[in-house]
């Protein structure tokens, strides 16, 4: 059993600051008593963040704005919204590197992590904001004489957007770009554990000439702000990412009301590894996909099924990359750590009781072995356990940190079928040199994203992304012009001549 070193090196680091401050912001005012700390993970007893307490009162108010200033929004024309979100993606790379140190305080993730989540979500708004000059309809032949039909897309009007800590600039801005560009107004609710990502988000677009009322914040607990947006009537649609359990809570709330909802949930997500595949390059793939981000991502490896003629040999190598994914603080400049903090207590406790629950049901820990650090910072090693049944806890069920299980299956047929085998589908991966069985595994492993010698995480912003079964309610897709289809809707006009 081995057990990851945690990189202690505290020089060199960003500087710590006093907390800054996060408010709601409501028709172009930012507002709130600021009483919520959030603690940074790699560091105790550092604020990172300190952030107002919404109630339902403050929903209404921002809903109220958006609401008086959607229709001035779309009847702007599209390209001119475009230039807006063109220029706060420019914005945001010209403040990148502020976003992501008070990014990597909030959320825990590595410096270049944090700047590579701040590019994306620049590239986001840059993407959509270049969509205000294409076309969003069509002219079609009607068997009518002298007839010319055309084809509409519409704003839905208000829209809400809850979204997670995981990424809280990228995903914030993924789910607004589409719906900004589309002529929609918006009300965000951000990750209660990382206020000040999406309030650099806000301020870029405020800062581009975002018209006030057009995008609002306003912080708090989701039962809260959450539950408020998803029964306010003039929410026209509703997009979220988070867990399954709230996420199938809100579908129910926006169905009764037949609003639109679009849901990205949870996964637990496979990678098959067959003999024909190089143990080294399989153990890297699934490496990254399991420990980059601390494991900390929805498309994150969980789970690896392996046939026997390589079973040995990849397990040594994955080992030996987990011991190269060793937990600091991100802050620190020109260190070793390949993994930052988790990201709360809470999650950490989830991380470690998984392991030792696993372990307890008779699990081989091969590498993770966690003692405990003295400072109480969050920081968790990468785990490699195996030697589970296929029904283990630590197989099925979500645990979102950088823990992994491999088990062994006999050949491809049965590894298919125990990747499909999950109530979720978000993303799965296969290992192979064999052209043949990456193809029927592209057309048969049930996942919205399938990933062939690649780690299941990561993901390209002009494509379509989504998952089946628990993962997502595969209606809509994100990110790419397919998100588009989500936040309009369609009109069909006969002209006659």
């Amino acid at each position: 059993m081995t057990s990851t070193v945690i990189d202690t090196e505290t020089t060199q680091s960003i500087d710590s600051r006093e907390a800054v401050t996060a408010r709601h912001l409501i028709n172009g005012h930012w507002l709130g008593e600021a009483d919520t700390e959030r603690m940074n993970p790699a560091r105790p007893g550092e604020i990172a963040a300190v952030s107002p307490s919404g109630t339902a009162a403050d929903v209404d108010a921002a809903v109220t704005a958006a609401a008086a200033a959607q229709p001035a929004w779309a009847a702007l024309p599209a390209p001119s919204r475009g230039a807006i979100l063109i220029s706060a993606g420019n914005l945001l790379i010209e403040r990148q590197s502020a976003i992501a140190e008070d990014l990597v305080r909030e959320e825990g993730k590595t410096l270049a992590e944090a700047k590579g989540e701040v590019k994306r979500a620049s590239d986001v708004l840059r993407f959509f904001g270049s969509l205000g000059w294409a076309a969003t309809g069509e002219v079609l032949p009607s068997g009518l004489p002298d007839t010319t039909i055309t084809t509409r897309r519409e704003p839905l009007g208000v829209v809400g957007l809850i979204t997670p800590w995981n990424f809280p600039i990228a995903i914030p801005a993924w789910k607004a770009a589409p719906a900004l560009i589309s002529g929609n107004a918006v009300v965000i609710k951000p990750a209660e554990l990382t206020p000040l990502s999406a309030t650099h988000l806000a301020r870029a677009l405020q800062d581009a000439g975002l018209p006030a009322g057009v995008f609002n914040v306003v912080h708090g607990k989701g039962r809260v702000v959450g539950e408020a947006l998803a029964r306010d009537a003039r929410i026209a649609g509703l997009s979220f990412t988070g867990s399954t359990r709230v996420g199938l809570g809100l579908q129910e709330i926006l169905n009764a009301r037949r609003a639109r909802v679009q849901l990205e949930m949870g996964g637990k997500n496979g990678v098959l590894v067959l003999d024909d595949a190089g143990p080294a390059k399989a153990a890297q793939v699934v490496a990254a996909g399991a420990f980059g981000l601390t494991g900390q991502a929805c498309t994150a490896t969980s789970r690896v099924y392996v046939t026997p003629g390589v079973k040995e040999k990849f397990l040594e190598a994955l080992v030996a990359e987990a011991a190269q994914y060793t937990a600091g603080d991100g802050a620190v400049i020109g260190g070793t750590s390949r993994m930052g903090a988790v990201v709360s207590r809470q999650q950490f406790e989830q991380d470690q009781d998984a392991v030792r629950a696993a372990v307890g049901r008779g699990a081989t820990l091969l590498h993770g072995e966690y003692d405990g650090d003295p400072s109480g910072a969050l920081f968790f090693p990468a785990a490699v356990l195996t030697n589970l049944p296929a029904d283990d806890p630590a197989v099925t069920e979500e645990i979102f940190g950088p823990v992994v299980a491999v088990l062994e299956v006999p050949d491809y047929e049965a590894g298919l079928a125990a990747i499909n085998d999950s109530r979720y589908g978000l993303t799965a991966g296969i290992c192979t040199d064999s052209l043949a069985l990456a193809t029927d595994f592209a057309a048969r492993a049930q996942a919205g994203v399938v990933k062939v010698n690649r780690p299941t995480a990561g993901l390209d912003l002009n494509v379509p992304f989504g998952g089946v079964k628990d993962s997502s309610t595969n209606t809509f897709r994100e990110q790419g012009r397919s998100a588009l289809d989500f936040f309009t809707w369609g009109k069909t006009v006969y002209t006659g001549i």
